[in-house]
């Protein structure tokens, strides 16, 4: 199953493990799928001497990974090819104790926390790209705490389980039989949604206090490039954040960004913690901050997990996130109808009727996309007219099975109280309003940007982004922001990064002259 060259190539990755592992496989020998399946396994394992297979005998293929003949709680029910085959060379790593995903050791100790039984699994699609994060995260969860265990299920083989569960959106986790979070999600997001369910066992030590000479909080292309210069000048600087990249790796393919040329989100997420390690700035993921204290000379960030990080200067760089229409039932048909992602979602609905809010380009690429794979796409643009380039309107308004609605409000969200069945429109011109039966519905209406906690702390405009001068102080001193969460025009990565090493350069300014 595995063509020659990713088999060399896998031989590399796993060149370094130290541990004997065993992959415990359960299987019907007469099943569907069994030997090619089996072949897979026998593949994997064939790519290092400490990798040796075992079979029992069961109904579906499966296999879990052993550690000095102890089960590690990770496994995997079917295949994980395509992009999931990344998350089992990395579970190999991560049970021999390599791996840069590897939380740090306040994050180990709140997992080891977790109170447990907790059974985890997590249905993906193989061409999903954000499944893998989350599969990952929840492995690196079992792997640390005994009373955990995870397993990633190929949703497309167990199409009458998904169905039963009510699946319409990858990744879907589900915990102890019960849904727990469906979308894209890191470690830090996991653990917390974890955490409030299943209770910690906190004991007796106290959260972690961090001293700094400054704290970014955000690691997309604006904070990363504030750290970066702020280290540069010899600062002792703290990065706080959910993850590398934030938005940045939702884009597939940049071309903008000069003497670059062409690169991928994933990519530049990872060029951008290269750059964080090589300037030694202390970077800290998974992490999402719950109060910001910026009275007095020293600046105090708390985060959900109870740590405090110190700072006489904090720069703000937290981003933004997919904005939504603000009506009743959007959280209890989120995944479950309504979605973002045409591209890991949309094959869900292959054959059906589906809606895409939102005109512009990234609303008319969406619906270009789903018009390959379901029945009717229509496009729904509040605006009189649709602001996508002139050769994506002209695209769309090719295909046959595309309907525009402009100058159309979305009233309402219907449902059968598990999945999403319609919308109500209103035609802003005539007033007219109309039911629209709808499979899934695709939010493509921009971003939000992350300031839903800095109210009354820092100024923000209208829009809720943080007000800044043209040296990015906000309205406290020494609080700075940059990025497209303040009032910066035209929200693109080149201008961002632009934008945090200028609000860096004026923090370094500021300390120099006391300001």
């Amino acid at each position: 199953m595995i063509d020659r060259e990713t088999l060399n190539q896998v031989k590399g990755v796993l060149r370094t493990l130290g541990t004997p592992l065993t992959l415990s496989v359960t299987r019907d020998v007469n099943g569907k799928h069994a030997v090619t399946f089996s072949e897979f396994v026998e593949e994997v394992a064939s790519c290092s001497d400490k990798l040796r297979v075992v079979y029992h005998d069961g109904a579906d293929f499966s296999f879990s990974i052993l550690k000095d003949g102890r089960d590690t709680g990770i496994s995997f029910r079917g295949i994980p090819n395509g992009h999931e085959f990344s998350s089992l060379l990395l579970a190999l790593l991560n049970a021999d104790g390599q791996g840069r995903n590897l939380p740090d050791e306040a994050l180990a100790r709140r997992i080891k926390r977790l109170r447990g039984p907790l059974n985890l699994s997590t249905y993906a699609s193989l061409t999903c790209t954000n499944c893998p994060d989350v599969v990952q995260a929840l492995n690196v969860i079992a792997l640390y705490n005994d009373g955990i265990s995870h397993e990633m299920v190929d949703g497309a083989l167990y199409q009458e389980e998904t169905d039963r569960l009510g699946i319409q959106a990858v990744p879907s986790v589900f915990c102890n039989g019960k849904s727990l979070h469906v979308g894209r999600g890191g470690l830090g997001t996991l653990l917390g949604k974890l955490e409030k369910i299943a209770g910690t066992d906190n004991g007796k030590e106290e959260p972690e206090t961090y001293d700094f000479d400054q704290v970014v909080l955000g690691a997309g292309p604006a904070g990363v490039a504030a750290a970066v210069f702020s280290a540069r000048k010899g600062l002792k600087v703290a990065v706080v954040t959910k993850q590398i990249g934030g938005q940045v790796t939702d884009t597939s393919a940049i071309e903008n960004i000069i003497a670059v040329g062409e690169t991928s989100g994933t990519q530049l997420a990872a060029d951008l913690l290269s750059q964080l390690e090589h300037n030694n700035v202390s970077v800290f993921t998974n992490r999402t901050f719950t109060s910001l204290q910026v009275d007095g000379s020293v600046k105090k960030v708390v985060t959900d997990g109870g740590e405090v990080f110190q700072a006489p200067q904090i720069i703000i760089a937290t981003g933004s996130s997919w904005r939504t229409l603000g009506l009743e039932h959007e959280d209890q048909y989120m995944g479950h109808g309504i979605l973002f992602c045409p591209h890991c979602d949309g094959p869900f609905y292959k054959g059906k009727k589906v809606a895409v809010i939102g005109g512009g380009n990234s609303g008319a690429e969406a619906a270009i996309d789903l018009a390959g794979i379901c029945s009717h796409v229509t496009l729904v643009e509040y605006a009189e007219t649709l602001k996508a380039d002139s050769v994506l309107q002209e695209k769309l308004r090719s295909l046959p099975n595309v309907e525009i609605l402009t100058s159309t409000q979305t009233l309402e969200l219907h449902g059968d109280g598990n999945r999403l069945t319609g919308i109500a429109l209103k035609n802003r011109l005539t007033n007219e309003e109309a039911e629209l039966d709808v499979d899934g519905l695709f939010l493509q209406i921009g971003l939000v940007p992350g300031t839903s906690l800095l109210k009354g702390i820092v100024a923000l405009n209208e829009r809720g982004e943080i007000i800044v001068d043209d040296h990015n102080r906000t309205s406290v001193p020494n609080v700075y922001a940059a990025g497209v969460v303040s009032t910066v025009p035209f929200k693109q990565i080149i201008i961002s990064m632009g934008d945090g090493a200028k609000a860096s350069l004026a923090a370094f300014e500021d300390r120099m002259y006391n300001k």
